[in-house]
Order: C-alpha cells, then sequence, then structure tokens
C-alpha cells in the first residue's frame, strides 16, 4: 500500500548530509536489532502455525498468519534497504527495482488483508449458520491469491512503464535507491496517488461496515459480537499506522522546518516509528491476543524450553 517505505528507508542518508561513521553504525545497529527482535517473535508464530494442523486448517488463522508474513518481508525490506544506502549508498538499478517492488507489494497487502479478515469477523458474527460454508482454506487461499494478484498489478503498470520508456545504460547504472529516482515518469507519481486512495476508500469502507454490522449484532451472540468489534477495530487502528506513510513527507518537512540541524535525527526517527514499530502490533494485538494461539504459542515455548535443558544434563 505504502510506496513510501523506500522513501522512508533511503532517505536517511542524502548526498549532502549524512552522519558521521559512529551514529550510522548506531541507528543500523539500532534498526537492525528492532527489526530482528520482531521478525524473530513473528517467526515463532508462523513456526507454531506450520507445526499445529489447527491452525493451518483455520481461515482465520490462515488470514493471520498471512498478515505475519507481510510484515516480515516489509522489516526485511526496510532494514536492507536502510543498511544498504549506509553501507554501499547506490545500488544497481535492477536490485533497486527488486528491492522497491517486493516492499510495495508486500504493503499492499496488508490493508487488504485486514479487510478480509474483518469480513470474516462480520460472517462468523452475522451469519453463524452460514460460516463454515464461506469461510473455507479453498476460499481463502483463492482470496490470499487474489490479493497478491491486485497488488502485483498495481506495481507492474509503472515497472512496464520504466522498461518501456528508459534507455537501457539507465538500467546498468547505480542509482540512490528512491521511489522517484528509480520510477522516474512523472505520470507515476499521479498514479500511485489514485491507487493508494483507491485502496484506502475501499478498505475503510468494509471496515465502518462490518463494524456497524456486529454492533447491532443480536444479544444472543452479545460475547462473542464484542470481542469481533474490537478485533475489527484493531484491524482500524492498524490501519490508522499504514496511513502514517502518507504523511511521512508532510512531517519531515514540518519538523526538518523547526529543527533543520537535526534533519537526518528527524528522518531517521519519523522512519522507525512509521515503518518499523507499527510491525509489532500484528505479533502482540494478535497472537498474544488470541486464546488458542497463546495457548499452542506457551506449549512450543515450553517444549523448547525443556529439551534445551535435557541436553544440557
Amino acid at each position: 500500500m505504502v510506496d513510501n517505505l523506500s522513501n522512508a528507508a533511503m532517505n536517511l542518508t542524502t548526498v549532502m548530509y549524512r552522519d558521521p561513521l559512529n551514529i550510522a553504525i548506531v541507528k543500523n545497529v539500532i534498526t537492525v536489532v528492532l527489526s530482528i527482535a520482531i521478525i524473530y517473535v513473528n517467526g515463532t508464530l508462523l513456526h507454531t502455525f506450520k507445526k499445529h494442523e489447527v491452525f493451518n486448517t483455520n481461515p482465520r488463522y490462515i488470514l493471520y498468519i498471512h498478515l505475519v508474513i507481510n510484515d516480515i518481508l516489509l522489516l526485511i525490506m526496510f532494514t536492507l534497504l536502510q543498511v544498504l544506502s549506509y553501507a554501499i549508498f547506490t545500488l544497481h538499478v535492477p536490485f533497486c527495482i527488486i528491492l522497491l517492488v517486493i516492499a510495495i507489494i508486500s504493503s499492499l497487502n496488508t490493508p487488504m488483508t485486514l479487510a478480509v479478515m474483518a469480513v470474516e469477523c462480520y460472517v462468523a458474527i452475522c451469519f453463524p449458520l452460514q460460516h463454515s460454508q464461506i469461510c473455507t482454506v479453498k476460499n481463502v487461499t483463492v482470496v490470499i491469491t487474489v490479493i497478491w494478484v491486485l497488488s502485483s498489478l498495481t506495481i507492474l503498470p509503472d515497472l512496464f512503464t520504466i522498461l518501456a520508456t528508459e534507455s537501457r545504460d539507465f538500467f546498468h547504472s547505480r542509482v540512490f535507491c528512491l521511489w522517484k529516482t528509480t520510477f522516474r515518469p512523472p505520470e507515476l507519481e499521479k498514479k500511485r496517488d489514485i491507487s493508494n486512495i483507491v485502496f484506502l476508500v475501499i478498505v475503510w469502507l468494509i471496515l465502518v461496515y462490518t463494524y456497524f454490522r456486529i454492533l447491532f449484532a443480536a444479544q444472543a451472540a452479545a460475547a462473542n459480537a464484542r470481542k469481533a468489534r474490537n478485533t475489527v477495530l484493531l484491524h482500524g487502528f492498524q490501519l490508522l499506522l499504514c496511513m502514517l506513510n502518507y504523511v511521512y513527507d508532510l512531517l519531515l518537512n514540518g519538523l526538518t522546518s523547526l529543527f533543520p540541524k537535526g534533519v537526518l535525527t528527524i528522518r531517521y526517527t519519523v522512519s522507525i516509528l512509521i515503518h518499523v514499530l507499527p510491525r509489532i502490533i500484528s505479533p502482540v494485538v494478535y497472537g498474544i491476543r488470541d486464546k488458542m494461539f497463546r495457548k499452542y504459542l506457551k506449549k512450543y515455548l515450553f517444549h523448547t524450553k525443556n529439551a534445551n535443558a535435557f541436553v544440557h544434563r
């Protein structure tokens, strides 16, 4: 959903302003440690999902783990873009394109997955008898495939445009890996803004509709409806964090105009707050909050601890 990911990661250094080596090392260590910690937790959730059939045969958990996988991809791309921008500064254009395309597709997948998860909650509460027929593993697999196709179709026209308009020398050159330095035709920026707005409007309409339908669900399902409403609200909160990417430039420009000497620190801090920390929400809120997932996660961690203790005897 958010192409500003590349700008955020790569704007941490510029041609005119670069951090001293010691500061650059500290910033990269913080980013890498945070990203590895979140990826580790997400990886543990992914392993727990794969290890227990109760999860990989449940459409709700399949959608959740799809969200986790996209968070992992997004963090990997963000960290790579930042570290490489400090280490070697410029990248070969084809390699830069690959990183940006993966980052953009995975970020586009997030709001659509949140919308589908909200619909699944809505069906479970408002149509409980039809839920098992509508929300099947097969149907969810088809939906996830459609999500990836839609995300790919959003970015592929941009890729085809630069393939058709840029010279061969451009693809043999090195660039500071930004969206604007790689996808240079100005019309692509307008197309990107329009597609982002369309995605956001559709997802918000789905979230608002499902929330209010669940809100007015039958009193007989009051307890389940309350939990489902809270889940949809969490989806909305996570989507709000995704939308912070759209105010990245505005926030950055405003803060740097107030504190011009701290431009690099501001860029780094804003990027971490917008692109790294929100990735904590999925494992903490959905993985730990869910009773069944928490049960099996504890069981897995306890089993691992015992196994390690046995080895060291």
